[in-house]
């Protein structure tokens, strides 16, 4: 699984970004997420469904989308980083950007306990075999703006605008990493196999993965202190609280294996 050849990144170390636009963003946004997950549109029959999104909630959406872009109330940004790396057993040893030696951080991602038995780390050239490779780790927001405007839609009993908005602003977090995902995979010269179809795109038609914490394959959500003590997001407004979420909520980090076998999976 390791033996592939690593790409070369245009610079080690961090970098913090802000030449988003959103309709780049929105362009990747994941519409039946939002409908369905955000919004809460289901339990109706599919010709219901259909119906109701073209007559009512794309509308909706354009017209919600227009605002935010007029009124600015999504601030996106993202800080992002490669790093030399090995894995060793279950582990991802980061090594320092200075020279690639020092180690300077270590996640360590549980294992499938059945068949195929798969761990991220297994994604990455081992120790032992006397390679380096690179990780790409990220960490993407919004802002906090538009967590206070939802804040005081919820104080003002405006739970409709509310949803809307804060749905939107939750799926236009995961828009922008996969906007981050894209320029990665452009840097690391990866994106050969990026399909042209943006549908496509959003249903990870691309080499690699990005891999969030909390989630499948990684859920200790602690590494999320390892992912700040690499990136400083502070520089863009991010903090984590005591549970190790990141605020404003609206924001996600991804730990990015370029490897082409790489996929979703759960311990």
């Amino acid at each position: 699984m390791q033996d592939i050849p690593v790409p070369v990144p245009p610079f080690y170390g961090r970098r913090a970004i802000s030449d988003f636009s959103l309709e780049e963003i929105f362009q990747l946004l994941n519409e039946a997420a939002l409908f369905r997950t955000q919004w809460g549109i289901r339990g109706i029959r599919k010709e219901q469904y259909l119906k109701l999104i073209e007559e009512k909630y794309r509308p909706l959406l354009q017209e919600l989308k227009a605002e935010v872009m007029r009124e600015g109330y999504f601030q996106p940004q993202a800080v992002y980083g490669y790093f030399a790396c090995q894995s060793r057993g279950n582990d991802l040893i980061i090594y320092s950007p200075s020279d690639g030696r020092h180690e300077i951080s270590r996640f360590r991602f549980p294992r499938q306990a059945k068949e195929p038995h798969l761990c991220i780390a297994d994604y990455f050239c081992s120790a032992e075999s006397g390679k380096e490779d690179v990780v790409a780790i990220s960490l993407v927001t919004i802002g906090r703006r538009v967590t206070d405007i939802a804040r005081d839609l919820l104080a003002r009993d405006d739970y409709t605008r509310y949803l809307y908005l804060h749905g939107l602003s939750a799926e236009s977090a995961e828009a922008l990493a996969e906007c981050m995902h894209r320029r990665i995979r452009r840097e690391l010269n990866i994106a050969q196999k990026d399909s042209p179809v943006i549908g496509l795109l959003i249903k990870q038609h691309y080499q690699g993965r990005r891999y969030s914490l909390g989630y499948g394959a990684c859920p200790n959500l602690e590494d999320q202190r390892k992912i700040f003590d690499l990136l400083y997001p502070e520089e863009i407004g991010v903090q984590l609280n005591e549970a190790y979420q990141l605020v404003p909520e609206q924001s996600t980090s991804a730990i990015v294996a370029h490897h082409p076998q790489a996929r979703y999976f759960t311990v």
